[in-house]
């Protein structure tokens, strides 16, 4: 288990919680759960727990607030960031990032959702979290001034409902709403 995880909770709420399904995928699952415990040992002053994934689904809905940092399987992971991107109103805001942390091979940012191809074409697509990918590219960089002014204009950006886009309620077009972001930048 890669202690990153435990330093980002460190630096945040000092909260992490594990995605499991050692109940019923018996061959590989237990193997994470063991990586698990031993990074939690190393880590004593962080808060730990271990749910099973369907039950960690259920409860991201129904207490977005009780998670913080969240280590999950490519296959879980997925699966969480899509739930935990509509229950924030919207898959259109999610960020991610593929880190390489040893920094020998380039890292990739990219929003949750992907292209979009349904809605090609139709201005409805929400860029949000393309760009909130930017902003963790920015601070992977170590640029963490550029990326408060790009997180503090999507939060100014995301607080008008004519600069939001519809999916989360609002009148803006595509690329309307990189116009305000820069705009507020």
């Amino acid at each position: 288990m890669n202690a990153y995880a435990f330093e980002q909770a460190l630096a945040r709420t000092k909260r992490i919680c594990s995605a499991t399904k050692s109940n019923g995928i018996i061959h590989t699952t237990p193997f994470w759960d063991e990586r698990f415990a031993v990074a939690c040992d190393e880590h004593p002053e962080v808060e730990a727990e271990q749910v099973l994934i369907d039950a960690l689904a259920a409860a991201l809905v129904r207490d977005p607030g009780r998670f913080d940092v969240i280590v999950a399987s490519k296959l879980f992971g997925d699966i969480l960031s899509d739930l935990a991107a509509a229950a924030a109103g919207s898959i259109g805001i999610a960020p991610s990032a593929n880190l390489n942390l040893e920094r020998e091979h380039p890292s990739m940012f990219e929003s949750v959702h992907g292209s979009a191809p349904d809605i090609a074409g139709q201005a409805l697509a929400n860029p949000v979290g393309a760009v909130w990918s930017a902003a963790m590219r920015l601070e992977h960089v170590g640029e963490q001034a550029a990326a408060e002014a790009v997180m503090e204009a999507i939060e100014a950006t995301l607080d008008e409902p004519e600069t939001r886009t519809r999916d989360l309620g609002g009148t803006a077009a595509t690329e309307q709403v990189p116009e305000a972001l820069v705009g507020r930048l």
